[in-house]
C-alpha cells in the first residue's frame, strides 16, 4: 500500500470514528489528491480549528477558490459545522477529512467528478 492509500485509510477511520459519517471512498480519494503533497507535511496535513488565521486560509484557498463559492457568513457557518462535526477537542483534525466534510457540507461533490 502506498502512503496515500495509508493516508486515505486513516482519513475514511477519522471520518467513521470522529465524525461519524461513512465516507465516500472515491469522493475521499480525489478530495485527498487536490491537497497535494501537504498531507505529507506533519504541519500542513492538520487544520487547527482554534485559529482563526487558519480558518480564513480554509475558507479562502479551499471554499473560495477551489469550490467556487462566494464569500459570506454562510461558509463561516459551515466551517463552524464541520468544526463541530468533528469535534472541537480534537487536537489533530486531518486537512483532507476537514475539505471532505465541506466538500460534502456545500454539496459541491461535483468539482470533483
Amino acid at each position: 500500500m502506498s502512503a496515500r492509500e495509508e493516508l486515505i485509510v486513516k482519513y475514511a477511520a477519522d471520518l467513521k470514528d470522529k465524525c461519524g459519517v461513512n465516507p465516500d471512498m472515491d469522493l475521499l480519494t480525489k478530495v485527498t489528491i487536490g491537497c497535494g503533497p501537504s498531507i505529507y507535511n506533519a504541519d500542513a496535513a492538520t487544520v487547527a480549528g482554534s485559529q482563526k488565521a487558519e480558518l480564513e486560509t480554509v475558507k479562502n484557498n479551499f471554499l473560495v477558490k477551489k469550490l467556487g463559492l462566494t464569500d459570506g457568513a454562510d461558509l463561516d457557518a459551515g466551517i463552524d459545522a464541520v468544526m463541530d462535526k468533528y469535534g472541537r477537542s480534537n487536537k489533530s483534525k486531518y486537512r483532507a477529512v476537514v475539505y471532505y466534510l465541506l466538500t460534502v457540507h456545500f454539496k459541491k461533490e461535483s468539482i470533483y467528478k
